[in-house]
């Protein structure tokens, strides 16, 4: 296999809907994976990524026999550029105002590759921070997501920070639905 997977709760009450996948290989398969089984069920599809890394993602759904123009214009599919989006997404106004993304959606999936930020010398920190709030960005979407990032653009600590995040997120999420359960 050429990649680690490391699950943790996540957003929704079913399933495993968030993960962190760290990819050993320049190979998309498993988001490619994530992304078809949304799309083919309905589900509007989120990429946030690197320009290079979108238009390989691009390719490989059109090699699946998706047509990837008609789903990105129909919404159903939404690319979002990294970093260029990252300000427009985080802001404190109101992001969504003329936005691809669907609320009304039942569910989202939202797929994050962090290889850019890693690849463009950000440091860790600023990174931590990104995903601290793309995480509170998404959650009331109730999306299932995934975070990934190519191995060989992270340093172990950086690693191992990312997943220190992703296990806070899960106890805030935790926190929340045991906060919401007292008062139903």
């Amino acid at each position: 296999m050429s990649f680690d997977l490391v699950f943790h709760g996540g957003l929704r009450e079913q399933g495993e809907p968030c993960r962190l996948v760290v990819r050993k290989e320049k190979s998309l398969s498993e988001i490619l994976q994530f992304s078809t089984a949304g799309l083919d069920i309905g589900q509007q599809v989120v990429i946030l990524a690197g320009p290079t890394c979108l238009k390989d993602i691009a390719h490989g759904l059109g090699q699946t026999g998706l047509k990837t123009d008609a789903l990105l214009h129909s919404g159903r599919l939404v690319f979002l550029t990294a970093p260029n989006c990252l300000a427009e997404l985080l802001r404190p106004s109101e992001p969504l105002q003329r936005s691809p993304l669907h609320r009304h959606a039942t569910v989202m999936r939202w797929v994050t590759d962090w290889s850019w930020a890693y690849g463009n010398g950000c440091d860790a920190a600023t990174i931590r921070d990104y995903q601290r709030r793309l995480h509170e960005f998404i959650r009331p979407f109730n999306a299932i997501s995934m975070c990934s990032v190519l191995c060989e653009k992270v340093q172990r600590g950086d690693l191992l920070a990312m997943l220190v995040d992703h296990r806070r997120v899960l106890k805030t999420v935790e926190a929340s639905r045991r906060a919401m359960a007292a008062h139903a």
